[in-house]
């Protein structure tokens, strides 16, 4: 399991249609300190089809994962959020039952639009759902390790821009 002085991320509903998220800030103090709260990933299933062509389970195996606001909207919704602490979410072909580990834990700060849409500034890996025709990757889970952003467009719509890193198919991993 991969762990950095600014561990990160779950990555949310919004990311995988049902898949919780997280990210974190460039806190060094490797602790929950003041502000910190949990920010715990739910267990999720997609249908064959929706990210690989058969259905998926996905549940958190480790969820060390904190989210600290770090500006808030006049009316006190958030408006940037840190996420931080490891993750690792076991990945499983519910029709074999074969099974993958994916760690997840990058680092990441979210910033919250008042359309719906968000804005990712990530380094390291994080768990990211596409659906067809959903983004600029092809239908799938990956995890997307590296420095990059990822732009979720109030319609869903999924842009990753890389920086430097590697892209792993975990539909393929499960197969």
């Amino acid at each position: 399991m991969r762990r950095t002085s600014v561990a990160l991320l779950a990555l949310a509903t919004v990311l995988l249609g049902a898949v919780p998220a997280s990210a974190v800030s460039a806190d060094t103090g490797g602790g929950t300190g003041k502000g910190w709260e949990p920010a715990p990933s739910a267990p999720w299933d997609v249908t064959a089809g929706v990210r690989c062509d058969f259905p998926v389970h996905g549940e958190p195996v480790v969820d060390e994962v904190v989210q600290r606001v770090l500006d808030t909207y006049p009316d006190g919704s958030a408006k940037r959020v840190a996420y931080k602490g490891d993750l690792v979410v076991r990945v499983t072909n519910t029709g074999t039952g074969a099974s993958y580990d994916a760690d997840a834990s990058g680092t990441a700060v979210v910033d919250y639009r008042t359309d719906g849409s968000q804005f990712w500034s990530v380094r390291g890996p994080v768990l990211v759902g596409v659906g067809e025709n959903g983004g600029n990757l092809p239908r799938g889970l990956y995890i997307i390790d590296g420095v990059y952003t990822l732009d979720i467009g109030s319609t869903g719509y999924k842009t990753v821009t890389m920086a430097s890193g590697t892209q792993d198919d975990l539909c393929a991993r499960i197969d």
